[in-house]
């Protein structure tokens, strides 16, 4: 296994944790571009949003749903959202992750 992010999930690289249950994990990005910077992903290996099926819609839904819980834990009244999709949509990890974001006002002017 060379996904850092499965390495991540099975505890064989440390991660500032946030969240974790059966389907998902989050934790603090590791290159942070804002006061607060986490990452959403599921235990499942899913490459990206591209390889996403039927199948994957509850994941989809689940993880969604945990960014604005996750966020105002973490004192944010705004975030953003980012998907990186595919070397051509900036995917650097491809294990399917969703960036939040926020609790600057620079990134408000953007």
């Amino acid at each position: 296994m060379t996904c850092i992010f499965c390495k991540i999930i099975d505890g064989s690289i440390p991660s500032k944790k946030i969240f974790e249950n059966d389907e998902l994990i989050a934790f603090h990005d590791i290159h942070p571009i804002d006061k607060v910077h986490f990452l959403i992903t599921p235990k499942k290996h899913i490459e990206n949003l591209i390889a996403c099926s039927e199948g994957d819609k509850e994941t989809l839904s689940n993880m969604l749903l945990l960014a604005p819980q996750l966020a105002k834990e973490l004192g944010l009244k705004g975030f953003r959202t980012m998907i990186n999709s595919g070397v051509e949509g900036g995917q650097e990890v491809f294990h399917m992750h969703f960036h939040v974001y926020g609790g600057s006002s620079k990134l408000a002017k953007i």
